[in-house]
C-alpha cells in the first residue's frame, strides 16, 4: 500500500504521551483488554437480552471479498462433488454415501476477523512488551489462539456514524473521533458504558462490496483517527473490544502526519483492545433503528489457529 508521502512524524512521537496497559494483567498476559470481560460483564450482557433476536456479524466469504491491497481474496473450490462421482473419479463409501468437500485458500485474517494482539509491533515489542522475535515462524506470544480460547463475550453498543452523518457510507479518508462517537450516541439515546464492546458502523463494507474499484494502491479508509485524547478516552472507559465494518478499524493513515495505523499501535498494542475488522453491521443497524435498542449481548471467538496472527470470526449478537 503506497503512502505517497513520507510521514512527518514517527509513531513513537505520537505515542509519547498516551497511556498503556502493559503489565496490568501480569507480565505474561496475551489477551489484553478481554480480561475486562469478567463474569459480571457477561451476566450484564445476558441481562440485555429481551426478545431473543439473533444477528450474526460475519460477512459472506468466497464472493470476490474486499481485502486490503497486498492481500488476495479467499478462494474456495470444490475438491469433491457430484461430478466426481458421476465421472468415476471418486467412489462412494461402503453403503452408498457420497459427499462434497471444499478447499479454502485464504490469508489468516480473511473475511470478518479478529487480530491477535501481537499482529503489529513497534520498536521490536509487541503487546505487553513481548519481543517481536517471538513472531518468527509462528506467533509464540500474543497470537490469536489465547484469544480464541478465552472468547469475547460481554455487553456491546452499536454507534451508527453513517446514519449520524446522514449518508449511506462515509467517504474515502473521512474521519471522526470520540467526540463524534459521543455525539452520535447521544442522538441515538444510548450511553457507552465502561468495559463495553464498541461497534462502529461507517457503511464502508457495503460500499466496498458494491464497488470494488474503491480498493486501489492509494486506498484510504474512513474511520477513527488518532489523538492522545481519544486514546485516553478508550483507556478511561476501559473499552474491551473495537468492532467496525471497515477492513482496518481506523482511517488508514493519520491525516495530519501521514502515519499509517496509529490506533493499531496505541489501542491494540498499547491498551490491549481487541480489534475485530470487516464486520457486517448493516442488518443489526437496521434493527436497532427500528426498535431504538442499541445495546445488546455480544459473543465471538476467532478460530484457534495455533501460532496465528489473526483468524476469521463470526460474532453473534442477541437482542
Amino acid at each position: 500500500m503506497s503512502s505517497g508521502t513520507e510521514p512527518t512524524l514517527q509513531l513513537t512521537d505520537l505515542l509519547a504521551q498516551v497511556p498503556t496497559n502493559w503489565g496490568r494483567w501480569g507480565a505474561g498476559d496475551e489477551i489484553g483488554a478481554s480480561n475486562l470481560l469478567d463474569p459480571d460483564q457477561v451476566l450484564r450482557a445476558v441481562g440485555l437480552i429481551r426478545h431473543g433476536r439473533v444477528f450474526t456479524l460475519g460477512a459472506p466469504v468466497g464472493a470476490d471479498d474486499p481485502v486490503l491491497p497486498g492481500r488476495t481474496p479467499p478462494l474456495r473450490r470444490n475438491v469433491t462433488d457430484d461430478a466426481a462421482f458421476r465421472s468415476g473419479r471418486q467412489e462412494r463409501l461402503p453403503g452408498g454415501l457420497a459427499w462434497t468437500e471444499d478447499l479454502l485458500t485464504a490469508h489468516a485474517q480473511f473475511g470478518t476477523h479478529t487480530d491477535a494482539l501481537g499482529h503489529m509491533w513497534l520498536d521490536d515489542q509487541l503487546w505487553n512488551g513481548h519481543p517481536a522475535s517471538s513472531t518468527t515462524g509462528a506467533m509464540a506470544k500474543a497470537g490469536i489462539e489465547p484469544l480464541a480460547h478465552r472468547g469475547i463475550v460481554g455487553p456491546a453498543v452499536l454507534i451508527d456514524m453513517a446514519a449520524h452523518r446522514r449518508v449511506q457510507s462515509l467517504a474515502r479518508a473521512e474521519t471522526f473521533d470520540h467526540h463524534d462517537v459521543l455525539a452520535a450516541a447521544q442522538a441515538q439515546g444510548v450511553a457507552i458504558r465502561p468495559r463495553a464492546i464498541l461497534l462502529l458502523r461507517t457503511g464502508w463494507h457495503a460500499a466496498l462490496r458494491a464497488d470494488r474499484q474503491r480498493i486501489t494502491d492509494d486506498y484510504w479508509e474512513p474511520g477513527l483517527t488518532f489523538s492522545p485524547e481519544l486514546v485516553r478516552w478508550f483507556h478511561e472507559l476501559d473499552i474491551a473490544c473495537l468492532v467496525t465494518d471497515t477492513l482496518g478499524n481506523e482511517t488508514t493513515r493519520e491525516p495530519r502526519t501521514g502515519v499509517f495505523y496509529p490506533l493499531h499501535a496505541a489501542l491494540m498494542r498499547g491498551l490491549g483492545v481487541i480489534f475485530t475488522e470487516a464486520a457486517w453491521l448493516d442488518d443489526l443497524a437496521a434493527d436497532c433503528h427500528r426498535d431504538g435498542v442499541w445495546e445488546f449481548f455480544y459473543a465471538a471467538a476467532p478460530i484457534p489457529l495455533i501460532g496465528g496472527s489473526g483468524a476469521a470470526t463470526n460474532p453473534v449478537v442477541i437482542k
